[in-house]
């Protein structure tokens, strides 16, 4: 371990440091599936404990370069909390600071400009029933129309009331968003997100009549997911994606 981690590891608890390495590997993953736009998306996490404390990205690294001791520390201002800390983003606060206030239980916050993302968000329609990928993310998906780049407050409540209960929102114009218990919640469903996004597409490129899957199929999918994942959720394929990047470059843990 760097000097930078033993000395960031000292200074929290093993809740916050692990809650630090996971998130690195999500930027890391992030990276990995092309889902990144150069510096300028996020993913925030809430510190385990009392305080409404959170990690975020420091503003100007790719997001393969993020490691665990990189990570910026804030609070709900939007404050840094370690006085060497690296800025932030500013509209990355924005919208993760009004998700964070309003859902006591999105301890992970994941937004990105993914291409396929971006072009169907800004279709009409939205995302079409196409996929069995697209079954679990239409049971629990809003929409928010665009505002321009997210920097006024103002646009908070906004974007709180258009993601209600749901797991997924789509910004329109945009790009997408999820949340999540943990960051491997926030970061599985975005990989269901994605992927549904890329299969309608390519379906649509294929110039044929599209058939849609039933909403009966879709108001069961949260149902079929507690199956297929024996209960266990996007926990049971976290691990095996820390594996795969350690295998790659383990420096995430750093």
């Amino acid at each position: 371990m760097n000097d930078q981690a033993l000395a960031v590891r000292k200074q929290v608890s093993e809740a916050e440091w692990q809650q630090r390495v996971d998130l690195a590997a999500a930027y890391r993953l992030v990276a990995l599936y092309g889902w990144d736009d150069l510096i300028f998306t996020h993913i925030s996490a809430r510190v385990p404990g009392p305080e409404h404390h959170f990690l975020i990205n420091p503003y100007g690294a790719t997001f393969d370069e993020i490691t665990a001791s990189s990570l910026v520390k804030v609070d709900l201002e939007g404050k840094k909390l370690f006085a060497d800390s690296a800025d932030i983003n500013p509209a990355g606060f924005v919208i993760h600071s009004a998700v964070h206030a309003a859902r006591e239980e999105a301890n992970c916050v994941l937004h990105v400009h993914s291409v396929n993302g971006v072009a169907v968000s800004a279709q009409d329609h939205g995302l079409l029933p196409l996929s069995q990928h697209s079954i679990f993310v239409l049971s629990s998906l809003g929409y928010h129309d665009y505002e321009g780049v997210a920097l006024e407050d103002d646009e908070k409540p906004r974007l709180v009331r258009d993601l209600g209960k749901n797991i997924f929102l789509m910004l329109r114009n945009h790009g997408l968003l999820t949340v999540g218990r943990s960051v491997a919640e926030a970061f599985v469903a975005m990989y269901f997100f994605e992927a549904a996004c890329m299969i309608q597409i390519r379906a649509q490129a294929g110039g044929g009549k599209l058939r849609h899957i039933s909403k009966d199929i879709i108001d069961g999918a949260q149902g079929v997911w507690d199956v297929v994942t024996r209960g266990a959720g996007a926990g049971l394929a976290w691990p095996a994606l820390l594996r795969k990047l350690d295998r790659i470059d383990p420096s995430y843990r750093e």
